[in-house]
């Protein structure tokens, strides 16, 4: 049987993932910061005080996977770890007033990432998009977070 790749709604969600995620990630390294700094940095953002077990439970990584991007993002001094005061062996992290600087700007870079790659569509299209993907992700009970 043969068969035509753009028949397949794959090849195409693919072939524009691709696009998308490659050009985020290479506008991220000219900021010398990867794909999973830059998830992380916003995981600890919306939850400050999260540990490093708790982080990898949401983003589905392993803790050593998240133990290297953390020791990144400290190397840079984006992330302050702490001792819960009950427990000294258990780590908190939060981010440092630098890593709150980082944010914007590395958003920045997100957001021109996607008005690059779906300013084309109309709100409507945009909006109908993201429903459909967010569907997906529901009905597929998909729950990492990509990371490249």
């Amino acid at each position: 049987m043969e068969t035509n790749l753009e028949r397949h709604l794959g090849y195409w969600l693919r072939r524009v993932s691709n696009h998308v995620s490659g050009a985020f990630a290479r506008s991220l390294q000219a900021k010398r910061t990867s794909v999973a700094e830059w998830v992380v940095l916003c995981r600890i953002r919306q939850r400050p005080g999260i540990t490093p077990g708790e982080l990898a439970e949401a983003l589905e990584m392993t803790r050593g996977a998240v133990s290297k991007v953390l020791d990144k993002l400290d190397a840079k001094t984006w992330i302050v770890r702490s001792s819960k005061p009950d427990d000294a062996r258990v780590q908190l992290l939060e981010l440092t007033p630098e890593g709150e600087r980082s944010l914007p700007e590395l958003a920045a870079i997100a957001d021109e990432n996607d008005q690059r790659f779906f300013g084309g569509l109309d709100a409507d299209e945009m909006a109908a998009l993201r429903r459909l993907l967010e569907k997906l992700t529901e009905l597929h009970q998909i729950r990492d977070v990509p990371m490249a």
